[in-house]
């Protein structure tokens, strides 16, 4: 049996779901002119406090969620792919903080398996500089879309933040990558062809290299790497025959140099991959190789490193690799102790160390990763490899005295049944002072057993 906590639906008030169905259809379109400029998230939030359902626990719950979720973000690299799953009983956000650059595009899929339609709110910010800062909201997805694609415009870590909407539970499957925002600029060619990079030293350290350099035959055509219009053609003693490109949608400059001829003339508009001139080593380059100096001149800012823009990783979101039956159930360490980390690597730190049975809930996996929530509520990952399913007891015990059968590993947490000395009991995990327990009817909950 794997152990997974949901909420029966007949506990929620009638008049509760109703009111939660009504936010999910017809407000929206009763109150289309008090949510104007909102992202979709907001309006929902702004839904539930016009029902004042801000005013219940679950409302308040979620409300807060969403709040924490971008201040307790945890970091990942991209490419990134994990499955996790949320439970309709517990209103819960998550947010991942990862590390974009100018020039890229972020591409951010996400996969849904739901009994119900279900909505998931996603959301992109820039992190603040200081944590006691808000983030900047960037970008959101539309409720009826699974896909947010977002061009990046300054080099600051990002927090995409998910969260559904109240009582509805699913399995989800996100998937983060990065893709450039322009066309390679040399056909056939890819950012594994660039051998000068930004920055590099020029006249011996006077100045820096500017571009980044693309090396083929004399005479490759080279071409637009994006829709626009050429502004210049020309020649000069340093970057020789050259064809300037405008990006009006970017607000920026594109800079192709060197090149043995140009193609094109001023005021032509033309579309990505039409040819604009051939490769040479014209100007300063006429002792080095044929090759494309290719530049990017923001408005307003100058000069930029055009390697993002260009660079198509090849590595792919790793496969998640875990028993997803494990997914949204209790698990315990099966090795002496175990690692709890802030990311799902060894290189990351260690935040916690759990003994031999100790439980934890796993709400996502990644990898070979679970990404799990301690009974205290902190959030991290641990190996796979070292915890198994609660299906099996640890060991069995008979209650000498009278026990509360709690529904959290928490001294006040609810009781939901009053258990009778000489009860046989099931232990399954163990944490602190509380024990993870199965009666013989096969309910489960937490015991409680101060050491004092």
């Amino acid at each position: 049996m794997i152990l997974k906590f949901g909420l029966k639906y007949s506990t929620i008030p009638a008049l509760f779901l109703m009111v939660l169905m009504l936010l999910g259809c017809g407000s929206h379109k009763t109150l289309r002119g008090v949510f104007k400029n909102e992202t979709p998230y907001e309006r929902y939030a702004t839904s539930l406090k016009a029902a004042s359902l801000d005013q219940t626990a679950l409302g308040q719950e979620w409300l807060k969620a969403g709040t924490s979720a971008l201040r307790d973000s945890i970091t990942i690299t991209l490419p990134f792919k994990e499955t996790g799953y949320f439970a309709a009983d517990k209103p819960r956000a998550l947010a991942y903080r990862l590390q974009a650059q100018h020039g890229e595009r972020l591409v951010i899929d996400l996969e849904l398996r739901t009994k119900e339609p279900a909505t998931v709110f996603m959301d992109l910010f820039e992190a603040p500089a200081q944590r006691s800062e808000s983030p900047r909201h960037v970008a959101s997805a539309d409720t009826t879309s699974v896909r947010l694609v977002y061009e990046v415009n300054d080099d600051k870590p990002h927090i995409l933040r998910l969260q559904p909407e109240l009582l509805r539970s699913a399995q989800y499957t996100v998937t983060i990558q990065v893709q450039p925002t322009l066309a390679f600029p040399v056909p056939g060619k890819s950012s594994r062809n660039i051998s000068s990079i930004w920055g590099d030293p020029r006249d011996a350290g006077a100045r820096r290299h500017e571009g980044v350099d693309i090396f083929a035959p004399r005479g490759t055509p080279v071409v637009a790497a994006v829709d626009g219009v050429v502004t210049r053609v020309g020649t000069t003693p340093r970057g020789g025959n050259v064809v300037w490109l405008s990006d009006a949608k970017r607000r920026q400059n594109l800079y192709y140099a060197h090149l043995d001829k140009h193609l094109v003339s001023p005021g032509q508009r033309v579309t990505t991959g039409d040819t604009l001139g051939l490769i040479g080593n014209t100007g300063n380059a006429i002792s080095t190789a044929p090759h494309l100096h290719f530049g990017i001149y923001r408005s307003g800012k100058g000069a930029t490193n055009p390697y993002p823009y260009l660079h198509q990783p090849t590595q792919a979101a790793p496969r998640v690799q875990v028993d997803a039956n494990n997914i949204g159930a209790w698990v315990r360490v099966s090795a002496r102790q175990a690692n709890i980390r802030l990311q799902p690597t060894t290189k990351t730190g260690v935040f916690a160390t759990l003994p031999l049975h100790a439980p934890m809930q796993v709400t996502g996996a990644t990898g070979n990763w679970y990404r799990v929530e301690l009974p205290n509520g902190a959030p991290g990952y641990i190996a796979s490899s070292l915890v198994e399913a609660t299906t099996k007891p640890v060991r069995h015990k008979k209650l000498t005295g009278q026990y509360g059968l709690l529904d959290e590993p928490h001294p006040h947490a609810a009781p939901k049944d009053s258990l009778a000395a000489g009860t046989q009991l099931a232990v399954l995990a163990a944490y602190k002072d509380f024990e993870l327990v199965q009666k013989p009817d096969g309910e489960t909950g937490w015991l409680y057993l101060p050491v004092n």
